[in-house]
């Protein structure tokens, strides 16, 4: 089974941010301001040996490859912002991009909505920052020269000669069967298969199958707690772990149509008394519903797995090691990938390799 993490670049500063909510504003600010609204709640949320992390040290990209490779991933899903041309949150890939020594396989997700300052918790009206505009031939053709370099890397995930492309809301694109028509003659010409094109279903929009549209992906646990939520207005801030996986694994999926595990969630840091969070989440019952996600994914004929996420602190939603877990979800998802003997004897998950044998920098992260 090939998993892919989704993967978030918002750990190092950028001009956007720090004109928003001032200098210095990272993904770790909303962590270390997080609180406990309710006694149910696992809050707040410290990375192990306080290790908050700059995206822009190279060597954070190598310690996280590092793990990931350990414990079996078989790479990441970057997300990817693009505003008519202009690039948020670019570095951390562009920087893997030239570094080859960073064993790392890796796709984007096209996060294809406007960048709004409601995203990370202000309230009222969404404020946005800057809007999503798509364009036409000459905009796609610029936006795929900008995607060429990446697809042309021996690194990027590749289906069949094609390279994988998530997009987060294909409905929110007017004319996106022609513009991936566009990118797949362009794709074609450049000696690809074309572009694998993979639709993330956020909510219930569900984009049907068709010539343009490779495959699916269910984007959890958004895709089932908003379907839950609907089911039952007058539920509490809080969803439970089990209830939501065990309704994921009931749905039934077709070919392409792939399946995402979640580690936990809890979009408080964002989002304040409004956000949801899961209760009883643990690496075991992580490590099960894994399990069962790759039998029926297996099964079901699909080749991928999504795991939501790397590194979605603001959403408690995490494989690296934190202070109360320490590495147990990495380990849960070694004993899965790559077997239980493997998990037990494996230094880097354990934490115990010298700070020089890991990339530079100690299993801690410092």
């Amino acid at each position: 089974m090939k998993t892919l993490a989704f993967y978030l670049p918002q750990f190092h500063e950028i001009p956007e941010n720090n004109d928003a909510w001032g200098n210095g504003f990272t993904e770790w600010v909303n962590v270390k301001k997080a609180k406990k609204f309710r006694e149910s709640q696992y809050q707040p949320r410290k990375p192990l040996d306080d290790h908050y992390y700059n995206l822009l040290d190279p060597d954070t990209m190598r310690w996280q490859a590092g793990l990931a490779n350990e414990a079996g991933i078989y790479g990441f899903c970057f997300y990817h912002y693009w505003f008519h041309g202009r690039l948020v949150l670019e570095k951390p890939v562009q920087n893997l991009l030239v570094d080859p020594s960073v064993k790392l396989r890796y796709c984007f997700a096209w996060a294809n909505e406007p960048w709004t300052k409601t995203w990370h918790g202000a309230g009222g009206e969404k404020e946005i920052l800057i809007p999503q505009t798509y364009g036409k031939e000459e905009e796609w053709e610029a936006h795929y020269r900008y995607f060429l370099p990446y697809f042309q890397d021996e690194r990027y995930v590749k289906e069949n000669g094609s390279p994988m492309l998530l997009v987060y809301r294909l409905r929110n694109i007017p004319e996106f069967n022609q513009m991936i028509r566009y990118w797949n003659r362009r794709a074609r010409q450049d000696g690809f298969g074309g572009v694998y094109l993979v639709s993330m279903n956020v909510s219930s929009e569900h984009v049907a199958m068709s010539r343009w549209v490779d495959a699916s992906v269910d984007f959890e646990p958004n895709a089932t707690k908003y379907r839950m939520r609907a089911e039952n207005k007058e539920q509490e801030a809080f969803l439970d772990y089990d209830q939501i996986c065990e309704s994921m694994l009931a749905r039934p999926h077709k070919k392409a149509h792939f399946r995402t595990m979640f580690v936990d969630y809890d979009d408080t840091p964002r989002r304040g008394e409004r956000g949801i969070y899961t209760v009883n989440a643990s690496p075991e019952k992580f490590e099960a519903y894994l399990r069962s996600s790759i039998s029926q994914s297996v099964r079901e004929g699909n080749a991928y797995l999504f795991l939501n996420a790397w590194n979605e602190w603001g959403e408690g939603n995490y494989l690296e090691p934190d202070e109360r877990w320490g590495y147990a979800y990495l380990k849960s998802l070694c004993n899965v990938l790559r077997g239980k003997e493997y998990a037990e004897k494996s230094d880097i998950l354990g934490g115990r390799r010298k700070r020089e044998e890991i990339c530079g920098m100690p299993a801690g992260g410092r």
